[in-house]
């Protein structure tokens, strides 16, 4: 007998079981993350933002919105549109909601509100982790990534421009205001909404608030160079070996350096008419050559060529920071607290510098979303941040304690983009941070360089250490350590552009990211199962 097709009824009555439970397999991952959140983490922060009681319609549960969002991150979704269609047509998204279908609008609004949440999301999820026998310290590795934010570069102003968008906008309500009292009269607008009902508009906002990040980078950097051009006099009024003068107080320095010639130039001239006025008045010829003017004094014109010569360097050396690292300072007006952030391979995105600390098994057990360009700061506040993980995860090791020793951090591992003198000598663990490329490690280590400093002495030493066979084995975990957390976000999660803006909410999202990139470790690796909460 000839087969036929399967028959396809679509009127037919119901097509899914009537028990819920039974619409996906026992085993489905998305059972483990309902039973995570529910019942094992603590979310008493994502409740203390909603609103309960009073009228109105009921709210949606915050534990069924925050595994919303824990499974659409977990699966390359942050759109909050795609997440309310997948909540109507997806089946695991339909068993997550338990029968509601949030709207798009609620789900932004609750993820835009849990910055104060995030992080104690991200801990709790590093305590089930410990508990479940993951987190092993005795290698971690610090690395930095760059994350898209949610904003474009052709919305990046200079000061002059934002100053002149402010100035039409001041320009545009005034005219507006004109016309609407010619309108309306004084003092009213028309429809008259009430003032609760209405806020000003936001880019007015964005706009006065890169401006004030603009001014405030300027005050601190004339600081920054006041201070550097105080320490270089300072060291060589002490006769001490000063270098050349840096860069940001050259100019001022070399301006003073004019000015201390033409003023001693300008006090012979005078000390010069004194002499010869008091020499008439006696009735002598005062002999001698007369001082020259200041302008044709060779002290004074070999200062102004040095001026010239420092301001000529200082300009090259910021056109060479330009083309490497981007144009003056700009703020963005989409999202003021983001930057523009140099990427592998040359140019720039608009963006921000996560920095993350990793454990050898793959755990993410500290991070923080920065907007800074660079790496070097980050080190000792990471190092602390991943110390302070450290006693979270012993406190909930299930059962206590490590025999091998891997509840506390034993060596920090780190790229180049960490090397300073200050970060190889400060407090915390036991460290390897590169001093270069692999192949110029040899080279660095036998040239000597200046090591009239501590800080050069400390970079030869880790330069001559890293040359060792333990240490050589010991630093090639780092890229797997440090780039696979990265990896999977970026590639298998999908994740390379944030969602939210402002650096606050930002880094929440980038937060639970991590949290969420922790949680899924969890599963992937056969740690998180239905048998492991059975039994914590």
């Amino acid at each position: 007998m000839a087969k036929g097709y399967r028959p396809v009824q679509r009127d037919q009555p119901f097509l899914l079981p009537p028990d819920m439970r039974d619409w996906l397999p026992a085993d489905h991952p998305v059972w483990l993350v309902i039973r995570v959140v529910q019942g094992h983490l603590d979310t008493s922060a994502f409740h203390a933002g909603r609103k309960a009681g009073g009228a109105g319609a009921a709210g949606y549960d915050p534990d069924m919105l925050v595994t919303v969002l824990v499974w659409a991150y977990a699966h390359r979704v942050t759109s909050s549109r795609r997440i309310e269609e997948l909540c109507r047509t997806d089946v695991a998204f339909r068993v997550i909601c338990g029968g509601n279908a949030p709207d798009h609008v609620t789900i932004a609004r609750f993820r835009a509100g849990f910055a104060a949440a995030a992080a104690v999301f991200f801990g709790q999820v590093l305590g089930l982790c410990a508990q479940l026998g993951m987190g092993r310290l005795g290698v971690v590795a610090l690395d930095g990534t760059k994350v898209a934010a949610s904003a474009s570069k052709a919305a990046n102003r200079t000061g002059a421009k934002l100053a002149g968008l402010a100035r039409d906008i001041v320009a545009a309500h005034a005219e507006t205001d004109a016309a609407e009292d010619d309108l309306f009269g004084p003092g009213r607008r028309g429809d008259e909404v009430p003032e609760d009902a209405w806020r000003p508009g936001r880019r007015d906002e964005r706009i006065a608030a890169a401006l004030a990040q603009l001014e405030a980078g300027r005050r601190e950097a004339e600081q920054a160079g006041q201070g550097k051009a105080a320490e270089f006099r300072a060291r060589r009024a002490a006769g001490q070996r000063t270098g050349p003068a840096p860069l940001a107080a050259a100019v001022a320095l070399a301006r003073e350096r004019l000015d201390r010639a033409v003023a001693a130039q300008q006090a012979r001239i005078g000390d010069r008419a004194a002499r010869e006025a008091a020499a008439r008045a006696a009735g002598r010829k005062l002999t001698g050559p007369r001082p020259v003017p200041p302008g044709q004094y060779v002290r004074v014109r070999q200062a102004a060529a040095h001026l010239e010569q420092v301001t000529a360097r200082v300009a090259a050396a910021q056109a060479r920071a330009a083309a490497k690292n981007g144009p003056g300072p700009v703020r963005n007006i989409t999202d003021p607290d983001s930057r523009l952030m140099p990427v592998r391979g040359g140019g720039f995105i608009q963006g921000y510098n996560a920095q993350n600390v990793t454990s050898s098994d793959g755990l993410i057990i500290a991070t923080v979303l920065t907007q800074d360009p660079g790496d070097v700061t980050w080190f000792e506040p990471m190092v602390r941040a991943a110390q302070d993980a450290a006693a979270l995860i012993a406190a909930h090791r299930h059962p206590p304690g490590q025999p091998d020793g891997e509840d506390q951090i034993g060596l920090v591992l780190a790229d180049a983009g960490y090397l300073s003198g200050h970060n190889l000598t400060c407090d915390g663990p036991d460290r390897l941070i590169a001093t270069g490329k692999l192949r110029d490690l040899g080279k660095t280590a036998r040239e000597p360089g200046d090591r009239s400093t501590a800080a050069g002495q400390a970079i030869a030493a880790m330069a001559a250490r890293l040359q060792t066979p333990g240490a050589i084995t010991a630093y090639r975990q780092r890229g797997h350590i440090a780039e696979t957390p990265h990896g999977h976000i970026k590639h298998n999660l999908a994740f390379r552009q944030l969602s939210l803006r402002g650096k606050r909410k930002a880094h929440a999202e980038w937060t639970f990211t991590c949290a969420i990139a922790n949680l899924a470790k969890a599963i992937t690796t056969g740690h998180l199962t239905s048998q492991a909460l059975n039994a914590l």
